[in-house]
């Protein structure tokens, strides 16, 4: 299953994959309905749950919750769609979200989550990649003894259609450095695939990984109290999770 906001793109994605049987949700994971929507859609048990939504905007945008969009998309997404599917999910089943390097020098400000304050397009994302790593952390805490794991991944700076629409210096600097530095999507994969299929990382939780081993994120990203200050945030923002 396959949830994307773009039903041209997802079918020619579709058209690639060998086999049949392969189904998609067409769904704006910007604003809350649609992630609870996708999330209902989503038919059956579960044994693999990718989380790997993800975009950075030059401008600040307010989404029709009154989230900040960067806030929204790559955070809320993750946290809603997985709280919502947890009841599914397989015992022995993986969740596999993609958070990033972009963490580091990055901190929280909970008393501005939505960056009303102070707008910069790449430090706010990197504050989101930090919510990716805090939500994992505490996730994994969570649904521990349930059979089920949660780890997330740095993985690496890969040539995708990322930040080509973000707009400002940002849009036109990663425009240059893709063909000079970026991996594969393939490359960039990897990490995504070992850790939702490899034997070596069975029953492993909690981790963060990069180019298929365990790496160590800042110690902002090791914070317990804040793991469980933004999940209550969460919460209280969505609707779920609680």
């Amino acid at each position: 299953m396959l949830v994307a906001r773009d039903g041209e793109r997802v079918r020619e994605t579709l058209g690639k994959l060998p086999g049949s049987g392969h189904a998609s949700v067409i769904a704006d994971l910007s604003r809350l309905s649609e992630m609870k929507r996708a999330a209902g859609e989503i038919a059956g048990e579960v044994d693999v749950l990718i989380n790997n939504a993800g975009a950075l905007f030059n401008m600040r945008q307010v989404t029709q919750d009154g989230l900040e969009k960067t806030f929204a998309v790559n955070h809320m997404a993750y946290f809603v769609v997985t709280n919502l599917l947890l009841p599914r999910l397989k015992a022995g089943a993986r969740i596999v979200s993609t958070a990033s390097d972009a963490h580091k020098g990055a901190r929280l400000d909970f008393a501005d989550l939505q960056a009303e304050k102070r707008y910069s397009g790449f430090s706010v994302y990197g504050k989101s990649k930090l919510c990716n790593i805090l939500f994992n952390r505490e996730l994994a805490r969570r649904i521990e003894g349930t059979g089920v794991t949660a780890n997330c991944l740095h993985p690496g700076f890969v040539a995708t259609r990322f930040g080509d629409q973000s707009g400002g210096i940002f849009q036109t600097a990663i425009r240059i450095a893709k063909p000079i530095g970026a991996i594969s999507p393939e490359e960039g994969a990897r990490t995504i695939v070992y850790l939702a299929s490899s034997p070596k990382v069975e029953g492993k939780s909690g981790g963060y990984y990069y180019k298929n081993r365990l790496a160590t994120p800042t110690k902002e990203a090791q914070n317990d109290a804040d793991a469980k200050r933004l999940w209550d945030v969460s919460v209280a923002l969505s609707g779920v999770g609680g």
